[in-house]
């Protein structure tokens, strides 16, 4: 009995030595008791542990964020470690706010810790620490107050302590890189975007800013949940820059009240053009589809036009007005079915703009086969009639309403890699406009387009003044076949960047395929008996094989911009690296199905005397490939207010950014480029 007595009173007297091997001695006030905690009761030698910084604070009284908001200070140590051993930076955990009138701070109230990671030295020896710390503890009146810690951890397997709940409550608020890509309009509106963020997953959010002056803290921060990603106002500090990087935390809270915690950095963007009325809308779809005729990729159907408007020659008037207005009706059709999907598209969260169906490769290889297709049409090596009419492969040869239905419809499935002038305003106005609003600017598109074959309905006697119908229409139609061709090899192209060889392989098979069927097609249409039949089953077997390779069709990785035209890939953290580090730079928004950029980078980007310019002005040139759906690249355009490529925008090293125009031409880039540099 004596002997358990003893021992008993051994263990008390021990339990006082424990806690202290674990927690230093506090430091004690009124309004905190503050201690050093270790995560561990022993550290292995050689391996990161972590020590924190404890406050248990007095009801009402608080301490501060790294970011104290409008008044305080954060708490500060100063470490004395072994020789060998480092000490990281504090981990701070998110913080809560505290509003005091019209001051607002981020603060930890009640009990925190703050974590540092310890890395000691190789060795078995105990592990002396002292820390000596100071921090600023508030209520109505704020209290400098500072402490002395030391702790002796010895080496050993290394248990959790008592205090590792603390650890484990702080790292649940510790901020995670984020996932989704972050933009910073110029009046301060944050937007971040990605699949994951709608009303079903975020109730709240709030950004706390890791440095003062970014933001006003004191204004409220109004959310808002769209299609594509969130959205926060936040009113503009005295230290804004419309063109500097804006980096913090985001705390997003779901309905059920869990809470998350993001480290993320906005990238600045271009001003937004002015909001346009909807009458501005309209006339700017207007001649933005007018202009859309003189673009390279409509350029395979306007012989389809070219040949059909020849076969208007010598007839009635009425029929030259059916096919005008039928080929009007196609295109403005075809762009409101494609203005619907776009805009059903995104009510449904799919971060999608203008052109988006050639990001499919299964749509490029479908659009390919059909140009070539049709190209084998017009070189005679089969023809469409009868129960095939109007099937939109033989609409440069046929002569029916439904055959200009389908012209124009294929006008404005070809036409969509490229954005004309006018469009970019005419298209953001469409995407925040009401439904009807939106599908009006569609359809002035589609009018715009088909407006110059649309005189031909107001005034059909133009028609007369087109040469008499002979022989020389069968060369135009075989010579018209080769715009088709090359369109064909074009897509292929394409096909090869979001797809990669065996990409190339597959589309090219079809092509094969296709050719194949289309022979037999021909033969069949020049046979008879069983020799018909079995053409037929060839070409019908062709066919059939052809599509049964569109399964295997899938997107790639591809390859990315690199430097064999002196870019490198665009990313919104890479932007505002090169902003932060002062470097003008240029970015550029493209992709392979956009014919319009394909233009522009090799006549106005990729000549000797730009790429010097570049050089000589330390022009950093990011590009932003848009062939397969990026939603950083997506959220970027629209955060620009474009909802297509091309989009060119010229960040300077100081003053906002610059969107230039189109249509670029080395003079413009050049322009540009030494004007803001003189500037500067």
């Amino acid at each position: 009995m004596v002997h358990r007595s003893v021992w008993l009173a051994l263990v008390l007297l021990l339990l006082p030595v424990v806690a202290r091997a674990v927690e230093s001695a506090p430091a004690t006030s009124p309004h905190a008791i503050v201690t050093l905690s270790a995560e561990t009761d022993s550290y292995r030698p050689g391996e990161p542990f972590r020590l924190g910084l404890r406050f248990r604070l007095a009801p009402g009284w608080h301490v501060y964020w790294r970011n104290p908001g409008d008044a305080g200070s954060p708490p500060e140590i100063a470490w004395t470690l072994p020789q060998g051993a480092t000490a990281g930076e504090i981990a701070w955990p998110a913080p809560g706010r505290e509003t005091f009138g019209q001051v607002t701070s981020y603060v930890y109230s009640q009990e925190v810790v703050l974590p540092v990671r310890i890395t000691p030295p190789p060795g078995d020896a105990p592990l002396e620490i002292a820390a000596a710390a100071n921090w600023l503890v508030c209520e109505k009146i704020c209290v400098p107050e500072e402490g002395q810690f030391r702790l002796t951890l010895p080496p050993g397997p290394a248990e959790p302590t008592p205090e590792a709940a603390l650890f484990a409550a702080a790292d649940r608020r510790l901020p995670q890189p984020s996932p989704f890509p972050a933009s910073l309009a110029p009046d301060g509106q944050l937007h971040v975007s990605g699949q994951g963020l709608s009303a079903t997953t975020v109730q709240d959010a709030w950004f706390f800013p890791d440095a003062w002056g970014g933001i006003d803290q004191n204004a409220p921060q109004t959310l808002q949940i769209g299609t594509e990603g969130l959205t926060l106002r936040l009113m503009p500090g005295p230290q804004f820059g419309p063109d500097r990087p804006l980096s913090g935390v985001l705390a997003l809270r779901d309905p059920q009240g869990n809470e998350s915690f993001l480290t993320l950095s906005a990238t600045p963007l271009a001003a937004s053009p002015p909001g346009v009325g909807a009458v501005e809308a309209l006339l700017l779809a207007l001649a933005g589809g007018l202009v859309l005729n003189l673009m390279p990729c409509v350029f395979p159907v306007l012989a389809m036009k070219a040949l059909a408007i020849a076969r208007l020659s010598g007839h009635a008037r009425r029929t030259v007005r059916a096919q005008a207005l039928g080929y009007t009706a196609g295109a403005v059709l075809a762009f409101l079915a494609l203005g619907a999907a776009l805009l059903g598209l995104r009510a449904a969260g799919t971060a999608i703009g203008w052109g988006f169906q050639f990001q499919s490769p299964l749509f490029v290889a479908v659009l390919a086969w059909l140009l070539f297709a049709m190209g084998l049409n017009l070189s005679g090596v089969y023809a469409i009639g009868g129960r095939f009419a109007g099937a939109g492969q033989d609409l440069a040869g046929r002569g029916d309403l439904l055959g200009s239905v389908a012209t124009g419809a294929l006008a404005v499935v070809v036409a969509t890699p490229c954005t004309a002038p006018f469009m970019g305003s005419a298209m953001a106005a469409a995407t925040v406009a009401p439904a009807p609003l939106a599908l009006g600017v569609f359809a002035a598109l589609g009018l715009g387009l088909a407006l110059p074959y649309a005189l031909l309905a107001a005034v059909p006697r133009l028609a007369g003044l087109l040469p008499r119908p002979g022989a020389w229409m069968e060369v135009l139609r075989q010579a018209l076949a080769f715009p088709l061709y090359g369109a064909a090899i074009w897509l292929l192209w394409v096909a090869s960047r979001q797809s990669g060889p065996d990409g190339v392989v597959l589309v090219a098979g079809g092509m094969g395929l296709l050719g194949l069927a289309a022979w037999a097609l021909g033969l069949a249409q020049r046979t008879a008996g069983r020799g018909r039949r079995a053409a037929q089953g060839i070409a019908l077997a062709a066919a059939l094989a052809a599509c049964a390779l569109l399964p295997s069709l899938t997107a790639s990785a591809g390859p990315a911009p690199g430097s064999a035209d002196g870019s490198e890939p665009f990313s919104p953290a890479r932007l505002a690296e090169l902003r932060a580090a002062g470097r003008p730079v240029f970015v550029d928004m493209t992709a392979a199905w956009c014919v319009t950029c394909l233009v522009n980078e090799k006549v106005a980007l990729a000549p000797r005397e730009v790429r010097d310019a570049f050089a000589a002005h330390d022009v950093a040139y990011l590009k932003g490939d848009w062939t397969r759906q990026d939603p950083e690249i997506t959220a970027f355009l629209r955060a620009a207010g474009r909802d297509g490529v091309p989009l060119y925008v010229y960040y300077p090293p100081r003053g906002e950014p610059v969107v230039l125009p189109q249509i670029l031409t080395p003079a413009l880039v050049l322009a540009q480029v030494q004007s803001q540099s003189s500037q500067n």
